[in-house]
This record gives C-alpha cells, structure tokens and sequence, in this order.
C-alpha cells in the first residue's frame, strides 16, 4: 500500500474547518420565529447632503416614490431616505436584520427616535445591519438615511424580522464562514513559513512563494467580508490596506510560483512576467503609502492604477497562465492537468457569480469565487507535494547512482592493482612452472610404481598453477589481439556441444534457441572462455537434475544473451560480490574465472547483469554491440 503524500494533511487542515462551519452553524441560525419579506420601501433621494439628519423633516414630503421592480439611480443623486412601516408582531425582543445595505454613513430611526449610526470615512461600504427594537416600535415607521457612493442604490434584498437571538446566529453565521477559511489559509501560511527553516535550499523559495499565495488569498477572503468592518468598523481603514496589500503581492507571487514550477515558460514569457508584475506591484505600493500620508489626496490617481489598470493585468496574467497550463497539459504534464482542476473551478465559480449578479440586475453579493479560490490554493499545494515527491525521487536515485558509481570505482581499482601485479608477475612464475614441470615428467618415466601416484599429484597441481597463471595473464591483457566478424549462434552452439557432457553427467540438460544470425565483434576464443566460464557456473548450480536455457536474440542495436539456470540460486549480498578477485561460491573454486569474464565481456564493449532469487536459479544477460 503506497504512503499516503505529506501534503494531504494540509488539504485536511484546510478542508475540515470550512466543511464543520458549514455543518454546524445553521444550528446557530435554528429558530422558527423569523421570517424573511419584501417590504412597501419607499425612497427619496437627495441631491445634496442635508445639514441635519431627522425624519421630521421629511415625514411630509411629496417626494417620496414607492419601489416597484427594482431600484435605479437618478444622475446626481448624493444621498437617500428609505421607510417602511414594521409589522404588528408581538415578539419577547423583536429585531431586524438588513442583509445589503450600501453606504458610506447609515442612520436609522424609528418614528424620530434614533436607532443605529454608522460613519465610515473609507472606501468600504458594504453594511449588514441587526438592530434590536423595542416592543413598542413594532406597527412603527423605519426610517434609514444613506449616503450613497458612486453607483450604488442603498438597500437591497429582503428584510428578516423575528427575535433577536435568533437573528445574531443568522447574522453571524452568513459571514462567518468567510472569515474562518481565510483564517485557515492564514494558519497554513504561517506553519509553512515556519518549515521554510528546515527545508533544503533549493526548496526554500518555493515554498515562500506558495506560503505567500495562501497568505493573500487567506487576506483577501477575510477583509472582503463585511464581517470585520461590521464588527470591528473603527480599524475599516487598516483592513482596506491589507486588502491591498495582499492583491499587490498575491499577483507577483502567484506568477513567481510558476515559475518555479513550470520553469522561465516559452520565450521566458513567465520570468518576463514576474519581473514586471513584481515592479508594478511596487508602484503601487508607493502610491497606496502615498496617498494614506496624504489623506486621500490622490485617491482618484491610486484607484486607476491599483484597481482599473491592475484588474486587465491580472486578466492577462491568467491568460498567459492558463495558455501556458494548456500548452503543458497538451505535452500530458500532470502539474498541468492539476491546476486546470483548480483554475477551471476558480473559473466556474467566478462565471456563476457574475451570471447570478446581472440576473439579479446587479443585486447580489459575490459568494461563490471564493470556493473557487480554495480549489485553486488546493491544486497548488498539490502541485508543490508533487514537485517535492519529485526532489525526493530524484534524490534517491542520485544517491543510489552514486553508490553504484562508487561500488565500480573500488572495482576498478581493485582490477587495476591486479591486473598491474599479473602483469609484472605471470610471466616470471610461469617459466619456472614449466621448468619444475618438465624435470617432474623425467623424474615420472625413472621412478617406481609406489612414486608415480605422488608425481603424478604434483602434475595435476603444477597444470592447476598454470591455468591460474593463464587466467592472470588474460585479465592483465583483455584486449582482443585478433578481432572479427563472430555469428553468436554459432559460438553458442559450439559452447554448447563442448559443455552438453558435463551437464548430462549430473542429470542435467542444455537447451539452446538462437535464430540463424546475429553479428558482433570480437575474438572467438576469448567469447567462447568467456561463455563456457558462465555455462559451466550453470550447470554447477544445478547440483543434480536440472535444466540450462540459453537463447539470444537482437533489441535495436544490441544482440542479447541470457544464460538461466534453475538451480540454488544466489542471496542479494552474493550477487554484488560477483567478479570480485577470489570470491566464489564453489568449494574449489579461486573466483577467477568471473573476473576474467566480466573483463573479457568489457573487450568486446559489452555489458552483463546477474539477478538471481534463492532456491529458484540465476540469470545472466550479457549484452554485446550489433556488428555492421
């Protein structure tokens, strides 16, 4: 069962306390004694903001008009009256809650009395209203004076009336969830910003560039909301900078981030991109620092460029990211195919909320991007556990790489110190083998019966010596003096035939397929002690009966070999000490034999592998250049 990834528990850590918010807090909105209406509202609107602020005033007016189907407007319009008349419900604590109310400075009455007053002095408008009556108001007038900014219209939606308990959770709870999953995000960037402190170096700036996209976007979720400038209206001017301030870097980072991903993209289109938004979005800062110092002076110049400009830049920016996350999903990359998840979600959810707000001729409160963002910062974090994944299986296959690389530099050097000591000692050992040899065989022919058994002793191991010798001097000198043309299947029946024999003399057999032809290059004597030195290794491990398949075919470019037994079979720490001077398993054996072997299958550039299960038997594929 494969290891469940370490990112996932940040998608818990993300997903858990938004799906909990979403399950438990209509428990707190529970109640049956509120109810929602459309009330006659009547307005009367202002051209000019009145220098006091009563209902009195205006009670007997002749300009007030009744809202039917919808609410508009009028060119110069500054500010506006709204009443209604409050049902005769006996409630314990009556209370109503105002869902959309937009405005820079709210005041509500009921009759003359004065009810609630908000004053804002920043750009945030957006206002839930719950104000709490008394008994004795309800069959009263409301009255709610707005001033109200460019474009906007004042109250909008519907009305709810009951107990005011039962309103504060529905009050409560329909920002609530907003401001928890921005918290989240901001809980995420902030252990992993911690992390960062024990990451690699080469993961550590992209790390920050995510811990930086979940930041601003967590920012953004939160003082989007009317929630803090509801209940913490005073600070209205700080969450607007931090607004700002997470746009201004969430934009940079965002494009940062792919980079990281995706590499400099085609043309460098994405560090081009980087490097602009991130000199912008510093322009921007200078302007937004300017202007507060200034107190507002050049708000007008702030908006264009942070807002109007900034808008069609980010529209571009996605563009370009979602071009480029097409060009790679089309090359089946599967950073790609996640992120298309996370944006097409993001998309969807952005289209469903501008359809339902000019269905609703303008009368609705975005909702639905912010689902969308949580797909997106998902798809990311998905993006940057696979990417880790990646460094980690890279990392392993370095290190094995490098264990491999090490194990043949010792190999190597342990056959370059052999083969210089064969080198500058066979030769002078042979001669006097052969001189103790040839005075032996006189001694044989002189002496009696009872001696020639002991002669004829030091003789076998005198030939013992000598082949030993020999074998020094072929891994001295692998090359191949005599090189030609050699037809595989040939040399392997020929090996074959010499070696058929040995093997039936232990109950076992030899299975040879090659196809007619395969062509390499080498020396036929030296392939052949080569393959014999392998075969016979075979028919040894069979012990008994047994079966020794041997088979060769070509792959592109190579003619391949492979030599299966199915005899004793060899443990792993066996198998990475084969070729090694003087290891065998054999009770007689020196463990020269493989290392001549590997160095004369080295001559003909080639290559050989050895796997092998314990009890099951061994193989060894040998692998030889396509002679032209």
């Amino acid at each position: 069962m494969k290891a469940v990834p370490k990112y996932f528990a940040v998608l818990i850590m993300i997903i858990v306390p938004v799906l909990l918010l979403q399950l438990l807090l209509p428990s707190i909105a529970a109640g049956n004694e509120s109810y929602s209406l459309a009330p006659d509202w009547q307005v009367m609107w202002e051209w000019k903001k009145p220098d006091t602020i009563t209902p009195e005033a205006v009670k007997e007016s002749q300009d007030w008009q009744s809202i039917e189907g919808g609410l508009s407007k009028p060119e110069g319009a500054v500010s506006a009256w709204f009443r209604a008349s409050l049902p005769h419900d006996v409630l314990n604590q009556p209370a109503i809650l105002l869902g959309q109310v937009t405005g820079k400075d709210v005041i509500a009455f009921v009759e003359d009395e004065p009810l609630f007053e908000s004053h804002r002095d920043y750009m945030y408008t957006k206002h839930r209203l719950l104000l709490s009556l008394a008994q004795e108001d309800m069959g009263k007038t409301l009255y709610i004076w707005i001033e109200t900014p460019r474009g906007a219209t004042g109250i909008e939606g519907f009305m709810s009336i009951g107990e005011y308990e039962n309103l504060q959770g529905e009050f409560i709870q329909e920002d609530l969830d907003d401001f928890v999953m921005g918290s989240s995000f901001l809980f995420i960037a902030l252990v992993m910003f911690f992390c960062c402190f024990f990451l690699p170096r080469h993961n550590v700036t992209t790390w920050i560039s995510l811990s930086l996209v979940i930041c601003a976007s967590g920012i953004l979720l939160i003082t989007y909301s009317p929630f803090l400038y509801t209940f913490y209206s005073e600070y209205g001017e700080l969450w607007l900078t931090l607004f700002d301030i997470s746009m201004l870097v969430l934009v940079p980072a965002l494009t940062f981030y792919f980079e990281k991903i995706y590499g400099t993209g085609p043309f460098g289109v994405i560090r081009y991109m980087k490097n602009f938004l991130f000199i912008y979005s510093m322009i921007c800062l200078v302007f937004l620092f300017v202007n507060q110092l200034s107190g507002d002076r050049f708000y007008n110049a702030f908006y264009i460029i942070s807002v109007s400009v900034l808008g069609i830049i980010v529209i571009i920016e996605m563009l370009i990211l979602v071009g480029i996350t097409i060009m790679y999903t089309i090359k089946r990359k599967k950073d790609a195919y996640i992120f298309s998840i996370g944006f097409s979600l993001l998309t969807a959810a952005a289209i469903g909320d501008l359809i339902t707000f000019y269905t609703k001729n303008g009368h609705y409160y975005f909702f639905l991007w912010k689902w969308g963002v949580l797909a997106l910062i998902i798809s990311l974090i998905v993006m940057l556990g696979r990417k880790f994944v990646r460094s980690h299986e890279q990392v392993v296959r370095y290190s094995k790489e490098l264990e491999l690389f090490n194990n043949e530099l010792q190999r190597s050097e342990k056959m370059e110190i052999i083969s210089e000591l064969a080198a500058s000692v066979a030769h002078e050992v042979r001669n006097p083998l052969q001189v103790t040899r040839g005075f032996m065989q006189l001694l044989g022919e002189r002496s009696n019966p009872s001696q020639q058994e002991y002669l004829d002793l030091a003789l076998k191991e005198l030939d013992r010596a000598s082949a030993i010798i020999t074998d020094f001097l072929t891994f001295a000198k692998p090359e191949l003096e005599q090189v030609s043309k050699l037809n595989l299947p040939d040399e392997l029946r020929h090996v074959a035939g010499i070696l058929m024999p040995l093997a039936n003399i232990g109950g076992g057999t030899i299975v040879l397929n090659a196809p007619e032809t395969i062509h390499t290059l080498g020396n036929s004597s030296k392939l052949k002690q080569a393959m014999v030195n392998l075969v016979k290794n075979s028919i040894e491990a069979l012990d008994g009966e047994g079966t020794v398949n041997i088979w060769a075919y070509k792959d592109k470019e190579q003619a391949i070999i492979h030599i299966r037994d199915d005899g004793v079979g060899m443990e792993a720490q066996e198998l990475v000490r084969l070729g090694e001077p003087y290891y065998s398993n054999k009770t007689k054996g020196t463990g020269l034999g493989l290392m001549v072997t590997f160095r004369i299958i080295e001559a003909m550039k080639g290559t050989i592998e050895f796997t092998s299960q314990k009890g099951i038997g061994t193989e060894v594929i040998i692998r030889f250049p396509l002679a032209d």
